[in-house]
């Protein structure tokens, strides 16, 4: 077998059985490219969580199908063991075949502790390597070595000095996947055995991103005041008052390192810092870690972020935590370019900003429905996001978790309001990731998504409103072991007294979920006339009100676990034609449409060809949106908007913000 995958898709033989039943409790088969390959076969998967809701999905889509005669290829995925199965409801287990799969059968010669901790996306190298060099049985540690040298290139034993632990730590960190604790924790054991790395604040920067560059951003003045001794007068040697541990002097200059620190500064994982009577040429690869008032830093970190976005912009087959790895510095390219007055800038942004968008719509057109049901682990979905919430309740005790649903709020706008609450509190550590709002990106269909952790196929009789949000949110929780008294939900916020806002929506010693919406994004990009730029200004003169970043600090002062999302985000976008469809369409937005059938979806689709007849994956049966891709809108010809509705990058990939307070 050239693939993992084969062992599986080998008992997938289409119109073998129209119902198959499968065991599945690694989540195997919501694999993103298994997905894939699965629908292309012909089989559709649905997940078995809830009995209720499961039943009225069956019943209506797959069963009513059936007694006409016609044939599907009904997958059922339990995240149950194999002995469990046969709990499920009679007439399934009558009419369906059953399978099992786990890792166990996969990898049989390696620890299942340590590999079912793994992202499925990084089976493919394990398989790889499991191929070619097949391992004895082997034991946890074994095991954790193994991945460490096959998965993430990392050998600890041959790691030696200064320069190839920094350099392993920057690829780690650099890279798109994200180590899990057991194995970090294994490659802490294993380095912490060399004396040479004894100062080393191991325990802190192999597990965790932003300690990690903290450990860097620390370091880097006095690297500049070794290089030029000109760091703010301040004299060389030690006493700089550290938060991290660790040797003063970190080889940056090393040709294995500085390839690494220069993208760090231009995409805004590390910050320049500011250098007096210091010539530094453009072209250096310091200058991006320098600020001078002499020139446009500005300029030089949107051009390098050109030249970088421009190669890597994912293609049609990516996965999608590349487009989210690439959707970040995207965010910090517009951020920049929308914040500046340069029409050159602009021009360039959209330039590359429109095929970048036709890729992203062709790639979702393929892959959206394979997000569906992954693990949330890490939420590739704004579904996901509140089961990540209620696990992380369940596996570290966190008693109190808050979540701010931010509406309408772009990744790029994030950056610039990430900026702004960093200056307003210096100890606020954000832990930034992003994932993927539901199509159509209308609030009544994303935001409903994310207070009852569902699928908008599973609220159909609400999908036009936002009144049931409180009733999800709460029914969500108490189908995590909660009573709805520990539950709280307050919408409409944005202004005033965050600190008495809040504490009229909650009781801090008893409330143990709070979901609020911030809702003045929505409200600033409705009535934006000046686009992406007005939206940047508007949003910054908002923030330095400091309402968002007084809910925050008020959150995590009376110990809330806070996290920030948003439902959709928005695009400047222009006319291309109003529809005239009287009262055919359920929905008439400026970047969708939606109707109850495909056929009266299709008479208007064909004068409008800019616009996608969206399928109707994950949404009820009667719902059929037609929704714009690029910068085109359903409005007056030649009317320049800021919407969301559609299918941009700008509107379907949303920020997803974890805030702490920096403790040390």
């Amino acid at each position: 077998m050239s693939s993992w995958r084969d062992a599986i898709l080998n008992d997938f033989v289409p119109n073998v059985s129209k119902l198959t039943l499968v065991a599945d409790s690694d989540s195997l088969l919501t694999e993103e490219k298994l997905v894939l390959e699965l629908r292309g076969r012909g089989f559709d998967l649905i997940e078995f969580n809830d009995p209720v809701e499961f039943r009225s999905a069956y019943e209506s889509k797959y069963r009513s199908i059936w007694d006409r005669g016609e044939h599907t290829d009904l997958v059922v995925v339990l995240r149950l063991q194999d002995a469990q199965m046969e709990s499920l409801p009679y007439d399934l287990l009558q009419a369906g075949r059953k399978l099992s799969f786990n890792l166990g059968d996969l990898f049989p010669n390696l620890s299942y502790p340590v590999i079912e901790k793994l992202d499925r996306s990084l089976l493919d190298s394990l398989f790889d390597a499991q191929r070619k060099s097949p391992p004895d049985r082997m034991g946890d540690n074994a095991t954790k070595d193994f991945t460490l040298r096959h998965v993430f290139g990392i050998a600890p034993e041959l790691i030696t000095n200064d320069v190839e632990l920094l350099r392993a730590l920057l690829r780690l960190h650099y890279g798109q996947h994200q180590l899990p604790l057991m194995l970090a924790e294994r490659l802490v054991q294993v380095l912490k055995n060399q004396q040479a790395f004894s100062e080393w604040p191991l325990s802190d920067i192999v597990p965790d991103d932003d300690s990690f560059f903290g450990f860097l951003q620390e370091r880097w003045p006095v690297f500049l005041e070794s290089f030029a001794k000109v760091y703010h007068g301040r004299e060389s040697g030690s006493g700089y008052g550290f938060k991290f541990s660790g040797p003063d002097q970190l080889p940056f200059d090393h040709q294995d390192i500085k390839v690494y620190i220069d993208n760090l500064f231009i995409e805004g994982k590390l910050d320049p810092v500011e250098v007096v009577d210091l010539e530094v040429d453009a072209g250096a690869w310091i200058r991006s870690g320098i600020t001078t008032s002499a020139e446009n830093d500005d300029e030089l970190r949107i051009n390098r972020l050109f030249g970088i976005i421009a190669k890597e912009i994912p293609s049609v087959e990516a996965r999608y935590t590349e487009w989210v790895a690439f959707a970040l510095k995207w965010a910090e390219l517009s951020s920049l370019v929308h914040c500046s007055n340069s029409t050159e800038y602009q021009t360039r942004h959209r330039e590359i900003g429109d095929p970048l968008n036709t890729t992203f719509a062709a790639w979702l057109a393929d892959h959206y429905s394979s997000l569906i049901n992954l693990p949330p682990t890490n939420p590739a979905m704004l579904h996901h996001v509140p089961r990540r919430l209620a696990r992380e309740i369940e596996d570290s005790g966190s008693s109190r978790v808050a979540l701010i649903v931010v509406d309408g709020l772009a990744l790029d706008q994030w950056v610039t309001i990430r900026q702004l609450l960093q200056k307003q509190d210096a100890n606020l550590v954000m832990r930034e990731s992003a994932t993927f709002a539901w199509i159509p990106t209308l609030t009544s269909v994303s935001r409903q998504s994310i207070f009852s952790g569902k699928p908008p196929l599973y609220f159909p009789s609400s999908i036009n409103s936002t009144n049931s949000e409180e009733k999800l949110w709460k029914q969500f929780w108490e189908g995590h072991g909660l009573s709805r008294l520990d539950v709280a939900y307050q919408r409409g916020l944005g202004d005033g007294d965050a600190a008495g806002v809040l504490d009229s929506a909650i009781h801090p010693g008893k409330t143990k979920v709070v979901g609020l919406v911030v809702d003045k994004v929505d409200k600033i990009m409705h009535g934006m006339q000046l686009g992406s730029a007005g939206m940047h200004n508007q949003i910054k003169q908002w923030c330095h009100a400091g309402f968002l970043s007084a809910l925050v600090g008020q959150l995590l002062d009376y110990g809330y676990e806070v996290w920030l999302t948003a439902d959709h985000g928005n695009i400047q976008c222009h006319g291309k034609g109003r529809p005239s469809e009287g009262v055919i369409a359920e929905t008439r937005g400026e970047r969708v449409r939606v109707y109850p059938t495909p056929e009266l979806r299709a008479q208007v689709a064909g004068a409008f060809p800019f616009a996608h007849e969206w399928p109707p994956v994950g949404l009820p049966a009667d719902y059929f949106p037609l929704v714009a891709g690029g910068r085109d809108a359903f409005v007056n010809l030649g009317d320049v908007i800021v919407g969301h509705g559609g299918v941009a990058i700008e509107e379907v990939i949303v920020p997803l913000v974890k805030f702490e307070r920096r403790t040390r």
